[in-house]
């Protein structure tokens, strides 16, 4: 999308120098390790690659989200047309400055929720832009993929909507509205020096107002560099199927994923 590039594309290449002891550990994480001295200050190489991240940082924050241009890149993709809904905040700043309005929708995007037909064992995806809109630009399309294969035949049940201006507990406002099951918001993190672009995965079950975070399941750092999109997906579909069975989610729901080779569920009906 216009405007929206990886950091990893333009990052500086990290070059071994065989008199540098550090050099072969920098090759296994993106740390700032071993970075050297120059008087009483860093190295100009390594203060710049700092700077440089700090503000992909900040521009990562402050982005917009194309909404219409990810929604069309979701039915370009093989999914029904996503629902565009809005927080309450009305621009970026208000967004980062009142909270509270990014958790609750705007009156248009009540009444087109309102008049949305119901449907069974409704699975919800929000995708939203959070603290990065880089995050969903560059990774919803793809985890979804991955999650889609891995649930299996069932995906009728689901419903995508794309959020602007949302804080996590939108999801809540939007699940209560449409009557879903469980609400799975796909939301961009707060970016660090080392990923401007990483991704939040929180599901939600029995979704409405009044959730807390001790509601939510929270798969995070979701990216090529950070959790990769088959694991995300093989973590949040096992969430799905135990939030399921037992009617729950948040810190009564455990995450056991690892070893389990069950990752077809689908919807089944309640007991």
């Amino acid at each position: 999308m216009a405007g929206m590039t990886d950091r990893s594309d333009s990052a500086p290449a990290r070059r071994l120098d065989p008199a540098d002891p550090w050099a072969r550990l920098r090759q296994f994480t993106p740390a700032r390790i071993g970075l050297g001295r120059a008087g009483n200050s860093l190295p100009t190489q390594a203060l710049l690659n700092f700077d440089l991240a700090h503000a992909r940082a900040r521009d990562a924050v402050h982005a917009a989200l194309d909404a219409d241009a990810l929604a069309r890149d979701l039915k370009a993709g093989g999914f029904c047309e996503p629902l565009i809904v809005s927080s309450e905040a009305r621009d970026r700043m208000e967004y980062l400055l009142r909270p509270d309005l990014g958790r609750t929708l705007d009156s248009t995007s009540r009444e087109r929720l309102q008049a949305t037909e119901p449907q069974p064992h409704r699975l919800l995806f929000v995708i939203a832009d959070g603290l990065s809109a880089l995050a969903p630009t560059n990774h919803a399309l793809p985890l979804l993929h991955e999650i889609r294969a891995a649930y299996g035949d069932s995906w009728e049940h689901v419903t995508v909507v794309v959020a602007n201006q949302a804080r996590v507990a939108l999801g809540d406002d939007i699940g209560g509205f449409l009557a879903a099951d469980a609400a799975v918001v796909l939301i961009g993190e707060r970016p660090g020096l080392s990923s401007p672009d990483s991704l939040g995965i929180y599901l939600t079950w029995a979704p409405r107002i009044g959730r807390t975070d001790a509601d939510r399941n929270c798969i995070s750092n979701v990216r090529p560099e950070g959790l990769p999109y088959r694991e995300a997906a093989k973590r949040l579909v096992y969430l799905l199927s135990e939030a399921r069975r037992l009617q729950i989610s948040g810190v009564a729901l455990k995450d056991d994923s690892d070893g389990d080779e069950k990752l077809k569920i689908g919807p089944k009906s309640s007991p």
